[in-house]
């Protein structure tokens, strides 16, 4: 069959692969033994699946593939972060990045190329959008890093994973791909997948109420809100789609979420622009503002780019907002501080514990390069 007529299996979830399988006359054990062989040991050979009849086989060969994005560069740092930039077609790339800890290995995947929402912090929104990814190139960035993790690791066994958490906090706006990005989600929670727990897995998004019911509804994982300001009038000129989706039916549509939701708070991120929004000021209207919403926050402080017109903000001014936000009950375990050093274009990444040890005591440190879109953030890991 010509390739382009073939059927990705990275576009298929559990039902997906179910009805394909039973529309080429199979049982619907074989959709299972298909998506253990493709996504819980990552292979990409149908050949290689031996427990698969040969004349399953010989259909799959003669009608699927299993495509995910090629990836253009391949970076990797001292520390073992390791970042790649994925070809998904017609002059488009995506970035995708794993950020290895002691507890844990956190990949964060993009699921547009480009973004359409134009928050003025935001280098990829800059750039415009593109179009979505689809359920394939999305998860494929998963499969992709999972194999290549495990054959660099020289781990053989599937259940000893590499990535136990996946953050949607590439680019674009996942809940405006949000059909994609539902078959996505399923493979990565399914047992026979992934097998990822909702509480690894966060979607975060710039606040589309609607498709934040419909995600409650379809698979609730944990979420992540870029808020960025504390009232309509400032989050209005910050990011324009709250002018379509305003603060009040934001914090209406996160206390819904939070019915479904695998954990017990929404994660509120909060970029913070010099002399915009990192005011003591706007502390004190932001604890207002999310007052019954079981919640914590990222203090992101910015990081410029070329042509962004605006400034990372004070080291005081981030300390005083961040100590009025403990002090008012913000779960100060929570609260993760990204610093973004411009000149030297590395990140750094401090956990806190103790409220007055504010980057003297730094439970965790890592370095990455940031060779690109330095005006780029990845939220929490």
């Amino acid at each position: 069959m010509d390739t382009a007529n073939r059927v990705n299996l990275l576009n298929l979830d559990r039902e997906g692969l179910i009805a394909y399988c039973e529309g080429l006359g199979e049982k619907r054990f074989r959709a299972i033994q298909l998506l253990r062989w493709i996504h819980r040991h990552c292979e990409g050979d149908i050949e290689n699946m031996t427990d698969l009849a040969k004349s399953f086989r010989a259909k799959l060969l003669n009608e699927c593939e299993i495509r995910a994005p090629k990836p253009i560069w391949d970076k990797l740092s001292s520390d073992g972060t390791r970042k790649w930039l994925f070809d998904v077609g017609n002059g488009n790339a995506v970035e995708t990045v794993f950020i290895p800890e002691d507890d844990r290995g956190t990949l964060c995947i993009s699921t547009q190329a480009g973004c359409a929402m134009g928050c003025l912090f935001c280098s990829t929104g800059k750039q415009g959008f593109n179009r979505n990814l689809t359920a394939a190139e999305i998860i494929g960035q998963l499969w992709y890093a999972e194999k290549t993790l495990r054959a660099d690791a020289g781990v053989t066994d599937p259940a000893d994973r590499i990535i136990s958490n996946v953050v949607l906090m590439g680019m674009g706006e996942p809940l405006q791909n949000l059909d994609n990005v539902i078959v996505a989600l399923k493979l990565m929670l399914d047992d026979n997948g992934y097998g990822l727990s909702r509480r690894r897995v966060t979607v975060s998004t710039c606040g589309l109420t609607l498709q934040m019911d419909k995600l409650a509804q379809a698979v609730p994982v944990a979420l992540a809100v870029s808020l960025h300001a504390p009232t309509d009038e400032l989050r209005d000129m910050i990011m324009p789609i709250n002018r379509k989706h305003p603060l009040e039916d934001l914090m209406a549509a996160c206390k819904r979420y939070l019915q479904h939701a695998p954990r017990d708070y929404i994660t509120f991120e909060y970029i913070m622009l010099g002399s915009v929004n990192d005011q003591l000021i706007h502390a004190k209207q932001l604890v207002k503002l999310v007052r019954g919403v079981s919640c914590k926050f990222n203090l992101i402080p910015f990081n410029p780019f070329p042509d962004s017109d605006l400034k990372k903000p004070d080291v005081k001014d981030v300390k005083a907002f961040q100590d009025y936000l403990m002090g008012q009950g913000i779960r100060r375990e929570a609260m993760i501080l990204m610093l973004l050093a411009v000149n030297w274009q590395v990140t750094l990444k401090t956990k806190h514990v103790e409220q007055n040890d504010w980057l003297s005591k730094k439970l965790e440190q890592r370095f990455w390069l940031r060779q690109n879109n330095p005006g780029r953030h990845y939220g929490s890991f």
